[in-house]
């Protein structure tokens, strides 16, 4: 098998798993799983290969909730697309453990994936500004984002133009923001729905294929309207 990684100090990083397709391999080989990996190759530019132990099973723990395990397939589908190999992100790299923790045990784990994939724009040079009015330069009250500039706008600057911009989600907007949503869930989809236009722009165009699938299924579990708010809360 030939696996995938995200390493703090060599960034995305494949190489060659002997028997990797095999059962002994078969519980570490998950998207998510925390691993040790010795990584051996004659020249630096070759593929090589790798042994792998397992140091934490996180793909386990998500199996039976089934948002979550769609966020964490989301989060390593956008990773594995966006990042060039062999490129350093130690910031990413910190960020999707937290994002990969979150999963396991908080109960915001959903607004720490909007904020992750708003890191990742951020990463590779295309972050939003969310600190002040982009028409007024005002710090407080923001409650829109420009799909133009990517940055924030007040609630009176974005009166007459509110069907063109995308809402600013309260938890992205903080102490600065308007007032919050009815529920979670609708400051998510407006999340998802904000990071996803300019992660299209930016790094996913349609005529490369647009998005990756496991990020628009992810979405689309959050549009359905039996999706449950039990498992999320406003942070």
């Amino acid at each position: 098998m030939i696996a995938m990684l995200l390493t703090k100090a060599h960034g995305r990083h494949g190489g060659l798993i002997r028997g990797g397709a095999g059962k002994r391999h078969r519980g570490v080989l998950q998207p998510g799983n925390d691993v040790s990996v010795t990584w051996r190759g004659r020249l630096a530019e070759h593929l090589g290969t790798m042994t792998v132990e397992l140091n934490t099973a996180r793909a386990a723990t998500l199996m039976d909730d089934p948002a979550r395990l769609a966020g964490l397939s989301a989060a390593c589908a956008l990773t594995e697309a966006a990042l060039p190999e062999r490129e350093p992100h130690p910031q990413l790299y910190g960020g999707l453990q937290v994002l990969l923790d979150a999963m396991q045990g908080s109960e915001d784990w959903a607004a720490v994936y909007v904020r992750w994939e708003l890191g990742l724009l951020g990463e590779l040079g295309f972050g939003l500004d969310l600190t002040h009015c982009a028409a007024t330069g005002a710090t407080e009250d923001l409650t829109h984002v420009s799909p133009r500039t990517g940055r924030a706008v007040s609630a009176a600057a974005a009166e007459p133009y509110r069907d063109r911009l995308f809402a600013l989600p309260s938890f992205l907007a903080g102490s600065r923001g308007g007032p919050p949503a009815n529920d979670i869930e609708t400051d998510i989809r407006a999340g998802l729905e904000l990071t996803g236009f300019f992660l299209e722009r930016h790094l996913f165009p349609a005529e490369r294929g647009g998005l990756p699938p496991a990020r628009q299924r992810f979405v689309e579990r959050f549009s359905r309207k039996n999706t449950t708010s039990g498992d999320i809360r406003r942070p």
